[in-house]
């Protein structure tokens, strides 16, 4: 993903549309003078759609477009027929963008499915027609419903990225020189701390044309969740991801020390991402010999499986995806 194009966050004002009215008209003919009433409904406004789209991976096209309106809807008309409904905008969005409400900031709903639908603001309700008011003790009723209004509500969309697995780890870590040699993905890679400054998807191919999405996430510093380093921006990511796959170099001064400040992290961020299925990557295994990995294994008190791999040599690559496509598929999570 070029950094410059990627956009996981919009803010926008959509305006749908109002009902028409309905009409209080009544039937007239050239043999009929005084006709009972025969006025139709008013058409709906026209609502903002949200429409999922397998194909989109970023909200850039909504990022410029801050007003959207939508159609009003035409007034009811004689011989009971029912104004036209205004025209509904629909704005396509990559799977995983996530609608809230600006004023309350509450969750409306998710958008997972490709050609999946959802109301972001609903047009106004067409008024009835005087035909709707006849009764036994009011034949001719001079009077029918105005449209309802249309809304003018101010939304946030927020990009949550859909993979199966997320790479978890400090800046400089080498989560994407590995999404880099496990898939086709080309992610900036560079000697220095947040080198992936947006998440990165690579599809990794797997045993018997079977495949997974694996997404680097930018790195977590400790603090993350109250806003240092990037902050919480793309730890949101990470809540879609069905693996976290945490990822720590074996140079480093402890592996289990880095491991906790991680998890740490991500708990005081969601405490739900602690139910998800974990597995460590302890990378740079090619600078290491049997004596100092049983040196750092005997420092690890964890409940969660671990491997030693090494991106640049190719060192227990198959391992790892066999180990992950077994934790992606347990159906015990």
């Amino acid at each position: 993903m070029a950094q410059q194009n990627f956009v996981d966050y919009v803010r926008l004002c959509g305006r749908s549309g109002a009902g028409g009215a309905g009409s209080a008209h009544f039937f007239r003919d050239r043999i009929t003078i005084k006709g009972g009433p025969d006025g139709g409904n008013g058409g709906r406004g026209g609502h903002i759609i949200l429409r999922g789209n397998k194909q989109l991976w970023t909200l850039l096209p909504l990022k410029y477009r801050k007003h959207v309106i939508a159609g009003a809807g035409n007034n009811g008309e004689a011989n009971n027929r029912t104004g036209a409904e205004g025209k509904d905008i629909i704005l396509e969005v990559p799977l995983g963008t996530v609608a809230k409400d600006v004023e309350t900031g509450q969750l409306m709903w998710e958008i997972t499915e490709d050609g999946e639908e959802k109301i972001l603001v609903a047009g106004g309700r067409g008024g009835l027609g005087n035909t709707n008011f006849k009764s036994a003790t009011n034949q001719s009723p001079r009077y029918a419903q105005p449209g309802e209004p249309g809304k003018e509500e101010w939304k946030i969309l927020e990009l949550k990225i859909l993979a199966d697995v997320g790479l978890v780890g400090f800046p400089n870590a080498g989560k994407s020189t590995l999404l880099s040699v496990m898939s086709a993905a080309k992610p900036k890679i560079a000697s220095y701390a947040f080198t992936t400054l947006v998440p990165n998807l690579g599809i990794v191919s797997y045993r018997d044309t079977r495949s997974f999405v694996m997404a680097d996430i930018p790195g977590i510093i400790e603090g993350a969740h109250a806003g240092k380093g990037l902050g919480i921006r793309f730890l949101r990511h990470i809540e879609r991801n069905a693996l976290l796959l945490f990822v720590i170099a074996a140079d480093c001064e402890d592996v289990m020390h880095e491991y906790k400040i991680l998890l740490n992290e991500l708990e005081k961020y969601n405490p739900e991402l602690m139910d998800k299925p974990k597995l460590l990557a302890i990378t740079k295994a090619d600078l290491l010999d049997e004596e100092l990995k049983e040196m750092i294994s005997s420092g690890l008190d964890l409940n969660i499986p671990y491997l030693f791999i090494s991106s640049v040599a190719h060192i227990g690559l198959t391992e790892l995806k066999d180990k992950i496509w077994e934790l992606i598929n347990n159906d015990e999570y």
